[in-house]
Order: C-alpha cells, then sequence, then structure tokens
C-alpha cells in the first residue's frame, strides 16, 4: 500500500477539531514545528492566493521557502510544496512512515487515533525541519482555533483572509461566530493583518488582537488603483504602511489585487522588522510569478476556457465580477458542480449573473449535489441546462459546444475543477494537451 492509500486510512477517524491529538503526535516527532518560522493564514475565501504570494515572495528574496496548503487539485503532493516543487513520492512515503509509526504507538497507548489531516499536518512539519526551511507559509485548513495547523504558538504574523458563512455545521451560523473561530490563530505579540468587509468579523478581530497585545492592521485603510486589467491579470499601484507599490499580478479579479494587499502588508511588515530582508525588485517578481491553479485559470484561448473553484456567495460573487470585467458582452457557457451542504441557492444568483447557459454535473464526493437537482435549480431560475452527472461526459459536452460560445467556464466544487482540470489536460499519444 502507498503513502497516500496508507493516510486516507485515517479518514475513517472523521474531521476532528481539538489540538490534543496533535499535540500528542508531534510531541512524539520531536516537536518539528517549534523550530519553523511560520506565516498563519486564514479566511473563508482568498487565503490560498494570500499564501501563494507571500510564498512566492520569499522563494524570489533567496529564501528556502516551504507551503502547506488543501485541499489539492489533482495530485495529493500538491499540498505539500518546497522551494517551487511538490513533495516527491519518495519523500512522501518516507515522511508518511515517520508519521504512522508514532499514530501507531498513539493507539497502542490507548490514545485516540489522529485524524487524516492531523497525519498530513505532522508530515509537513516534518518535512520542512528536515528540509531546514527558513519560512513556511501555513495554510489553515478549517476554521483556525481547532485546526491542527493552531499548534504554532508564535507565528511571525497571523493574516485573516475574507470571511463569510461557510462550513455553518463545523464552526457556527454567524458571521461573528466563523470570526471567532479564525481569530483562534491570533497569537499573543504577533501581528495580525486582516482586510474583511464584514464589521462582526472586524470587532472580533479588533478584540481578540487587543486581548492578546498584537498590532492589527486593517489592510481596507490602504488604498490601490488598478491601474490597468488584461484577462490574466492586472498591475495596480498601492500605499502599504506608507510605502508606494506598483505590481503585477498574474491573478485575475479586483478580489485577487485585495489579497495581494493582504499579502504585501505582511511582508512589508515583516522586511521593516528585520525579520525578512526581500529587495523590491524580489518582490515584484513573486507577485507576478504567483499563480493559483484552478482559480480563474484560463486553459485555452478561442474559446476561452477558464477553470475557478467558486463554491460558495462570496466566491461565486468574486468570480461574477472577475468575468463581467473581462468578458463583458461575451457568448459564456457554464459547466457547474456543487457541493450540496453549500448556500446552493445564493452561489446560483451569482451564476445566474454571468450567463443562462449551464451544463450541471457532479462533484466526486459523497456531499454532492445531485446533477437533476443542480439542473431542476437553474431552470427555476429561468437558466437552460443540460445535465450530465459523469464530469467526463459534460467536458465532452462542452467541447462539442466551442464554435458557440466565447467563454467555457468551469465553475464550483474543487473537486470538480480538479477532476475536470485532469480531463481537459489529458496528454494525446505526442504530448500536447487536448483541450
Amino acid at each position: 500500500m502507498d503513502a497516500i492509500s496508507k493516510i486516507h486510512e485515517f479518514l475513517r477517524f472523521g474531521s476532528v477539531l481539538g489540538l490534543e491529538r496533535m499535540n500528542v503526535l508531534l510531541e512524539k516527532l520531536g516537536n518539528p514545528h517549534e523550530d519553523l518560522a511560520v506565516i498563519h493564514v486564514a479566511g473563508t475565501n482568498g487565503k490560498g492566493s494570500i499564501c501563494r504570494y507571500v510564498y512566492e515572495v520569499l522563494q524570489a528574496g533567496g529564501y528556502k521557502t516551504g507551503l502547506y496548503t488543501s485541499p489539492y487539485l489533482e495530485v495529493f503532493n500538491e499540498r505539500i510544496e518546497f522551494d517551487g516543487s511538490y513533495i516527491t513520492d519518495q519523500e512522501l512515503e518516507q515522511y508518511t512512515a515517520a508519521v504512522l509509526e508514532k499514530s501507531e504507538e498513539m493507539v497502542a497507548e490507548g490514545l485516540e487515533s489522529p485524524t487524516e489531516f492531523e497525519v498530513v499536518t505532522a508530515i509537513a512539519f516534518l518535512y520542512f525541519k528536515e528540509k531546514q526551511a527558513d519560512f513556511v507559509v501555513l495554510e489553515v485548513g478549517l476554521g483556525g482555533r481547532g485546526d491542527s495547523t493552531n499548534v504554532v504558538k508564535s507565528p511571525l504574523c497571523s493574516i485573516i483572509a475574507s470571511i463569510s458563512l461557510d462550513h455553518t455545521d463545523r464552526l457556527g451560523d454567524t458571521i461573528a461566530a466563523i470570526a471567532g473561530e479564525k481569530a483562534g490563530i491570533i497569537k499573543a505579540g504577533c501581528p495580525v493583518i486582516t482586510g474583511t468587509d464584514e464589521p462582526d468579523a472586524m470587532e472580533v478581530f479588533r478584540s481578540k488582537a487587543a486581548e492578546l497585545g498584537c498590532d492589527l492592521y486593517d489592510t481596507r485603510k490602504m488604498p490601490y488603483e488598478i491601474i490597468e486589467e488584461t484577462v490574466s491579470g492586472c498591475i495596480f499601484r498601492a500605499a502599504v504602511l506608507e510605502q508606494d507599490y506598483q505590481l503585477e499580478i498574474s491573478m485575475a479579479g479586483e478580489h485577487q489585487v485585495r489579497n495581494a494587499v493582504e499579502a504585501l502588508t505582511a511582508v512589508t511588515l515583516l522586511n521593516r522588522s528585520g525579520q525578512i530582508r526581500v529587495s523590491d525588485e524580489a518582490i515584484a517578481r513573486g507577485f507576478k510569478n504567483a499563480r493559483q491553479i484552478g482559480r480563474f485559470e484560463i486553459l485555452r484561448q478561442k474559446p476561452f476556457v477558464v477553470i475557478d473553484g467558486a463554491h460558495n456567495p462570496d466566491g461565486s460573487k468574486a468570480l461574477r465580477q472577475a468575468v463581467m470585467s473581462r468578458f463583458a458582452g461575451k457568448r459564456i457557457l457554464m459547466v457547474v458542480g456543487i457541493l450540496a451542504d453549500k448556500e446552493v441557492p445564493a452561489v446560483l444568483d451569482n451564476f445566474l449573473g454571468i450567463t443562462g447557459d449551464f451544463i450541471a454535473t457532479e462533484p466526486d464526493n459523497p456531499r454532492k449535489l445531485a446533477a437533476s437537482e443542480l439542473t431542476a435549480q437553474i431552470e427555476a431560475r429561468g437558466g437552460s441546462c443540460l445535465c450530465f452527472a459523469d464530469p467526463a461526459e459534460a467536458a465532452a459536452a462542452a467541447k462539442k459546444r466551442y464554435g458557440d460560445y466565447d467563454v467555457v467556464l468551469f465553475a464550483g466544487s474543487l473537486y470538480l475543477i480538479g477532476a475536470i482540470r485532469g480531463l481537459l489536460y489529458e496528454q494525446s499519444e505526442e504530448g500536447h494537451p487536448v483541450l
């Protein structure tokens, strides 16, 4: 059995928030996380992009840098990245074996088994320590307070991206409750960076920062101006902590500029404190290099084929704005698959603001919304919708309609987007992408 299969065996223990198991497991491994300099990032939407910006800047500055994210789109190894490369299969086998040995010790001692996410997080910590990473950019998996990444006691800074209603069954059904969970990553004396538009969330963050003696940086107060927009990104100016920047980013949408400003605030702050030393040139190079697969990712032109993992109200709103600013007046076909436990009506309202032409399909996940039910909901809102439960059939149906549209947009669950990306990049015998 390979490492990934062994890791997935821990799925039977579910997803249980709390740090007790994680602390025991890491102690048995020699507490590798305590030797890492961490930038910790939470939030509902945008945290992955913020992580990517910071990671690319640190690499451009010459630092050995680790990146831990979730979920993955196509290959498990995406979750653990070091200096621009995913963890190799051989390395994954090596570090998985070390972590599973200690997990088995816990069970033999009558202790509760770690969950899958805890095992993967421990693998990442051990890997980054043994790689002697200068810095680790660490993305929260779920929430913050009880997330397994939250064993980090003193991050260089905590960044909290946008806050909206998502995972309400686990994190609470109000903005304030969800913000309270995210605020769990705020640690005594460590600076906090956030740009949430939600007043209730900002009040929670201000209160927690004051309680723990942390400086809080509200990036909404840092002005920016978009100078030029392209299909795949933009050039913008920003005044961050009274320092002026002009940068180009390769991720589309104004929400990505706001994510960039949060990341830029962290970089500027760490530069000023002397914890990093990164030149303006390296900052510019890092921001331009930063790309998130599966987030407004353009796979083809004529027609444009775009994939985006917008799966909640805020994400779908940001996608609508990005599409409308770049493809206004164009003929657009959307291929959509969503999990049933998401805010489906609000997501669809945003998608119907993009186009009236749809193909409904299903993510490969037990929580999926049936394609037939998704079709019914789209048609009830006045949309036209074809139905293919199998994503491969949906992708094939979309390809047949390339000549009828200017843009074909695949959106919804990240489980769907990962599968679609693999299907669209299926290699021919000549090694060229078949789109």
